[in-house]
């Protein structure tokens, strides 16, 4: 039986690839944690991520968005005292400036979920041809760019179009696994799918 190639790099790749990615999110904090990992992996590796990734639960309040809202220049600093965290101030104001433009979003739609899944009509989108063994994935499309433009109109940080569609495949939006992972067909089985012609694909 097939699989992602990527997932294979180490276990925690593995665990992370068979019970999180591309499975489709709609709770809110979760939601909230994999943007989050998303906007800090800018310019590291993802791998880098999900080895610190305890230690950015510990330093955010498990990702709650209404604590972080609430922090100041005190917490940062205390952030970037914490041993193997990653030293970068801009990045931790950036979370924090995210929690409270993510509580404006929620304000004005009901739930952060609601928002974004609306750009697909709350359904995982299968583009043509991205789910092959030799297709090739791209790193942003259109879609990715049109959220991207929205997030950055409403203050947020570090959501550039490759951040969002690597976001968009995280949380389900998008079922990016080849087709020959047992995942694929497992999320397309369990959740309600769109396809879709590839969309100003950027490899």
């Amino acid at each position: 039986m097939g699989y992602c190639l990527w997932a294979d790099t180490n276990e925690r790749n593995k665990v992370y690839h068979d019970n999180e990615w591309g499975i489709p999110v709609h709770d809110d904090r979760k939601m909230f944690e994999h943007l989050m990992l998303e906007c800090m992996q800018c310019g590291l590796s993802w791998d880098l991520m999900l080895k610190k990734r305890d230690i950015f639960r510990s330093c955010f309040d498990n990702f709650d968005y209404d604590k972080i809202a609430e922090y100041g220049e005190g917490d940062i600093q205390r952030i970037l005292d914490t041993e193997n965290m990653i030293k970068s101030p801009q990045k931790v104001a950036a979370v924090i400036n995210n929690a409270r433009c993510f509580q404006e979003i929620r304000r004005e739609f009901g739930s952060f979920c609601d928002y974004i899944w609306s750009y697909s009509d709350h359904k995982t989108i299968l583009y043509n041809g991205h789910n092959k063994a030799d297709g090739k994935i791209p790193v942003s499309n259109g879609l990715s760019k049109k959220i991207s433009k929205d997030l950055k109109k409403r203050g947020f940080k570090y959501v550039g179009e490759i951040t969002i569609y690597s976001h968009l495949q995280a949380c389900g939006i998008i079922n990016d696994h080849d087709e020959s992972c047992p995942c694929f067909e497992r999320i397309n089985t369990e959740n309600s799918t769109v396809n879709k012609r590839r969309d100003e694909e950027v490899y």
